[in-house]
């Protein structure tokens, strides 16, 4: 049997779904505490408020479904989702963060998360979300899931995401912008992040690429195919 096969069973059989509850703030976990009542087939295995206490808890209850927000203390919620779901692949990862950050949502995605719900979702469409988890399905919010679509459609009509194969899609889309004429304000508004996060992007597209300056990765992007229309692709608009 594997391991979908064994938490569909035990949800059939009425065993509850066991849960682990991670975020940094003791109101937001009571709230969620409450919403999962043992009658509608929940059990709550434990709550962490760091990532350090996470990875720990997981390890000893080794829950269905952990509950996990990305902005903890003492680690990135992204790189505790992909060491969860490395300690115990049979865990699965639903976050429920503040942020809709692009950036963000698609860096849960590749760390393995089965959900992203950001904390306006009404207690049905997280126990919703929890028990579709559990049963080995995804679940994004109707938003998230319709940026993502857009997002990866951009992507897979990009030029240059073949050329350039070590770069992220974000960092493509970056270069992109950045080939097209764009200056890091213009590409921060464009792809609603912040200025810093711009820059961290182009200095892994400058070593990525193997080059020096700005100048040099436009050349290398234009001759790629990439910002020659003057009209960058606007995918998240």
């Amino acid at each position: 049997m594997t391991d979908e096969d064994s938490r569909g069973s035990r949800e059939s059989d009425g065993a509850a779904v066991t849960v682990l509850l991670v975020d940094d703030h003791p109101m937001f976990l009571d709230g969620l505490r409450g919403a999962l009542l043992p009658e509608d087939g929940f059990r709550v295995v434990g709550e962490a408020s760091s990532a350090a206490e996470a990875v720990a808890l997981n390890a000893r209850t080794v829950p269905q479904v952990v509950v996990l927000d990305l902005g903890l203390p003492d680690a990135s919620g992204i790189e505790v989702a992909r060491r969860l779901i490395g300690d115990s692949p049979e865990t699965r990862v639903l976050v429920l963060s503040m942020s809709e950050d692009d950036d963000n949502l698609l860096a849960a995605v590749r760390a393995g998360a089965s959900g992203y719900l950001v904390k306006g979702a009404g207690r049905e469409e997280i126990i919703g979300a929890i028990r579709t988890v559990a049963r080995g399905g995804a679940v994004f919010g109707p938003r998230i899931a319709e940026r993502l679509q857009s997002f990866f459609d951009a992507l897979a009509a990009a030029p240059g995401r073949e050329v350039f194969p070590d770069l992220t899609p974000r960092e493509l889309e970056v270069l992109d912008l950045l080939a097209g004429g764009l200056d890091y304000r213009q590409i921060a508004r464009r792809l609603t992040i912040s200025d810093k996060t711009v820059r961290n992007h182009v200095t892994n597209i400058f070593a990525k690429l193997q080059v020096n300056d700005r100048a040099q990765a436009i050349v290398r992007a234009r001759n790629a195919g990439l910002g020659t229309d003057g009209s960058p692709p606007r995918p998240h608009e």
